[in-house]
């Protein structure tokens, strides 16, 4: 090698550099365009999540932050400044149809703390750092959490879209994870399920549940069967909703979506509907059986509270 050569371990590591820094040039717009919205399901927000990850960690490595700073300083001030970009981040987005989620910043300082925690390591260069593994130690364990909280969305997801006919699991111990109005598991006014899913309804304008995290492909199904039990001796209306992806992403016009009322005698009540009704419900077009996104039960002021029980809810 002549004397006016590089040496080629410098040129890999100036070809790293680059590459990260393009990495982190082309992940950065991707904070506020394109990716997930309210409309998108569990699983793909959780692995575009992770993305907060590798563009920090990219980010980190491009600047090379340990040539100015050493020990705690490098930690605390690369830590303080991540904290307020992360801030600033979430605080725009919230100006934006983008979702605003404020465990991504904690995902952002992991993204850092990785690469502060191994860069020493696989540099051989101690001095950026006080002691010497607990460090990269935790830094991978918080990444290990991150990438096995996606794992468990995404094994919960598997057998939401393998559980069909049902729409529901009734063994679930936390209907949170699949609805949104706080029903809560009950033993009582079981039908062929473990338990129902008790609905308190108040006296507001609208109050209800919906089924947001379902199985979306109900082609091949010719119907859909819900029941419910009243327990009070005065009948109750309830209305069903329910639409597709592209009834969440446009205006949520009353006419795009499937509307229907059922009248609650006391006790066990069963309800079947066509799903051919479904499908033509939308004034203007047809709703794409491949993509329904949200169930929905619920009533219209109330001159008292009331409560139900969902005992079923499956395609036949």
């Amino acid at each position: 090698m002549g004397s006016g050569s590089m040496p080629a371990r410098v040129l890999k590591g100036q070809r790293v550099h680059l590459l990260a820094l393009a990495g982190a040039a082309g992940m950065a717009p991707l904070l506020f365009i394109g990716g997930p919205d309210w409309a998108s399901g569990p699983f793909y927000r959780s692995v575009w999540n992770l993305g907060h990850i590798g563009l920090f960690a990219l980010l980190t490595y491009a600047l090379k932050p340990w040539h100015w700073l050493s020990g705690w300083r490098l930690w605390l001030a690369m830590t303080g400044l991540v904290l307020l970009l992360g801030i600033l981040i979430e605080w725009l987005q919230s100006g934006t149809d983008r979702q605003t989620d404020w465990h991504d910043i904690l995902r952002n300082l992991v993204g850092v703390w990785l690469v502060l925690a191994w860069w020493p390591v696989f540099s051989r260069n101690s001095r950026t750092y006080g002691p010497s593994w607990p460090l990269p130690v935790v830094a991978a364990l918080l990444l290990l959490l991150e990438l096995g909280a996606t794992g468990t969305v995404a094994a919960r997801q598997w057998q939401v879209n393998h559980q069909l006919p049902l729409l529901y699991d009734f063994r679930n111990e936390n209907p949170a994870l699949f609805w949104s109005g706080n029903p809560a598991p009950s033993d009582r006014h079981t039908a062929n399920h473990p338990q129902s899913l008790k609905l308190e309804l108040g006296t507001e304008t609208y109050s209800g549940i919906s089924l947001d995290n379902l199985p979306a492909d109900w082609r091949g199904y010719e119907q859909l069967t819900i029941t419910l039990f009243n327990p009070s001796q005065e009948p109750l209306q309830l209305t069903l909703r329910i639409n597709d992806v592209v009834h969440d992403r446009g205006d949520n016009a009353y006419g795009d979506r499937f509307n229907t009322r059922l009248l609650l005698d006391t006790g066990f009540n069963t309800f079947t509907l066509n799903l051919d009704d479904v499908r033509n419900a939308p004034a203007n077009r047809m709703m794409d059986m491949a993509n329904v996104r949200r169930l929905g039960l619920f009533t219209v002021r109330l001159p008292a509270p009331r409560t139900v029980f969902l005992s079923d809810l499956r395609l036949n």
